[in-house]
């Protein structure tokens, strides 16, 4: 094969870059086309906030003047300013399934990152740990719901095969309303409110004052609660900002809520509604034709995305979480939804996992995998 590596860096060239993922999926009943507009709005450098702090380069790969593959380098600043180390990232990564593009395109990535000093290569990040991630690894047999990642299985062995070894793995887990409450919960939680005086209510996205002082509290809550787990980065004020004017669009205020103990804000959950079951229809990823479907089919959503769930340290030992679990199922129900993914939990998250096992009933349905390596 005659593979060449093309950089992509007029907007132009990005919007190729963009609509090449419609090449590797043409007869995937699984996959669902994204936006392309959100696309474009993620990977341009003036508009998306990651890049105050980060740098990228997008590479396109071509086999007789056709697209065959394509990645993204990532150097996320903040990432080895908070862990101390030379981290590197790939993301938004397709290719056919053919070793030699893979290896050519993995080979740009890291040549990139050497050269702005990293020493280690990992991924796939679309662009960091705060967007979507991962290679899905296990449950080809549904379609991904909102914000998460989906792709072909040879991915994982392309990736292997080019040196790659298993970074971490992350969990994915199917709840249903039917089995969901139990009778332990509903006693853990009542026992919780009494004892701690909790009190809960939804985020105001009606109100822009309120909905500005909530999504302060929502940062505080997230960047505190987050902090200690594997490759966790803090969001800035403006990544926070940017990311929540994008979920307002799509978030159910009653499916966005926050726990207070006298008065404190203590942890919050936010479940979206999965609009992946509408956007499947919207066949060229359309802007005009995405609010045509989501006008006309979205009363048929009944799953959700359980995307954020946590309480800070201060009170992870109240049992509070115990209401959030509680009053996600009580306020999904009432919305007409019936079944939810809570998604990503990693996999050595012993609390978490256990919750969602235990005090659930959730079922482990699906597993994503991060890679890395050493650079050469």
């Amino acid at each position: 094969m005659s593979i060449e590596i093309r950089t992509c860096k007029t907007k132009p060239e990005v919007l190729l870059f963009v609509k090449s993922q419609w090449l590797f999926y043409k007869n995937d009943p699984y996959w669902v086309p994204p936006l392309v507009a959100d696309q474009m709005k993620t990977l341009d450098k003036e508009k998306n906030p990651f890049f105050q702090h980060s740098e990228m380069e997008l590479f396109l790969a071509f086999e007789n003047n056709e697209i065959v593959g394509r990645i993204a380098a990532i150097k996320n600043t903040n990432h080895n300013k908070i862990h101390n180390d030379k981290i590197g990232f790939f993301g938004f990564f397709e290719c056919i399934n053919n070793q030699e593009v893979a290896n050519k395109l993995f080979a740009a990535a890291a040549e990139w990152l050497k050269s702005k000093g990293l020493d280690t290569v990992r991924g796939p990040m679309n662009p960091s740990q705060n967007d979507t991630l991962g290679y899905l690894s296990e449950g080809f047999d549904s379609q991904p719901v909102i914000l998460m990642t989906y792709n072909p299985k040879y991915y994982l062995e392309l990736t292997e095969n080019a040196g790659f070894g298993l970074a971490k793995t992350l969990y994915a887990y199917l709840l249903d309303n039917e089995k969901y409450m139990s009778d332990k919960l509903k006693r853990m939680q009542n026992i919780v409110r009494e004892r701690s005086k909790v009190t809960v209510r939804s985020v105001e996205f009606k109100k822009k004052d309120q909905f500005l002082k909530d999504v302060e509290t929502l940062k505080k809550i997230y960047n505190e609660a987050w902090e200690p787990n594997w490759g966790f980065v803090k969001m800035t004020s403006d990544e926070f900002d940017f990311l929540a004017a994008d979920l307002k669009q799509i978030a159910n205020s009653d499916l966005t809520f926050i726990a207070e103990i006298d008065g404190e804000p203590a942890g919050f959950a936010l479940a979206l509604p999965d609009i992946n079951q509408v956007l499947k229809h919207n066949k060229n990823g359309g802007l005009l034709g995405a609010v045509w479907h989501l006008l006309t089919k979205k009363k048929k959503i009944n799953f959700a995305r359980i995307i954020v769930l946590g309480v800070i340290p201060k009170f992870q030992k109240t049992g509070i979480d115990s209401v959030l679990y509680y009053e996600c199922g009580i306020r999904a129900k009432r919305n007409g939804i019936r079944f939810a993914e809570a998604s990503w939990i990693l996999e050595d998250n012993i609390m978490m996992n256990r919750g969602l096992t235990v005090t659930m009933n959730g079922e482990l349905y699906k597993k994503y995998r991060l890679y890395e390596k050493k650079i050469d």
